[in-house]
């Protein structure tokens, strides 16, 4: 034996073996779908959790309402840009073909989305439900119910037809506190000048 192998038996002299308690053996197949339909099930109730619209019964409205709706403190001359198109659109979502639940999480996670990425305009195509074999715009009904339940988003109203009508809405949404210092910013350097 080498002095290493000597230092070590001599290390490990009076050590004894742990005593293992009794255990249940999982073929891996089995812990495989236990864990498959764990996380599985996790992410649907995270999912869920987050995702708050409604999807209850709703008044279907006319393929041609003009949708409108802006929050308390939005100012009129924002919202009347916004109805005029004037803003760069940053992102889009076309909902066309979509399920309604497919289009809950789409719009969900479109803003979400919109908001991390620090956007301010977006616009949403919801069509006007012309192929729909109900009564009204199906899409267009739950994008305005859904809309005004998120606080991200302060304003939305129909797009000018150039961007889809009365089959699409312009979408303002919440100002970050870094583009809100950005303002502050650029307004007292020109007041300074």
């Amino acid at each position: 034996m080498d002095e290493e192998e000597q230092l070590f038996a001599q290390e490990m002299s009076g050590v004894k073996r742990l005593e293992l308690d009794a255990r249940v053996a999982l073929k891996k197949q089995d812990v495989d779908n236990i864990n498959i339909a764990a996380r599985r099930e996790a992410a649907t109730a995270r999912s869920e959790r987050r995702n708050f619209l409604s999807t209850g019964d709703i008044e279907l409205l006319d393929p041609y309402h003009i949708l409108e709706f802006k929050r308390e403190g939005v100012q009129h001359g924002v919202f009347r840009r916004l109805k005029q198109g004037k803003y760069r659109i940053e992102a889009s979502l076309d909902l066309h073909k979509m399920t309604v639940e497919q289009a809950r999480l789409e719009v969900f996670e479109f803003i979400r989305e919109a908001m991390k990425l620090d956007l301010r305009a977006v616009i949403i195509v919801h069509g006007r439900g012309h192929n729909s074999s109900s009564k009204g715009a199906v899409l267009k009904s739950y994008v305005n119910r859904w809309l005004p339940e998120m606080e991200d988003v302060q304003a939305y109203c129909s797009a000018q037809p150039q961007h889809g009508g009365a089959g699409a809405v312009y979408i303002m949404l919440r100002k970050s506190e870094t583009k809100k210092q950005e303002n502050r910013d650029r307004f007292s350097r020109s007041r300074g000048s």
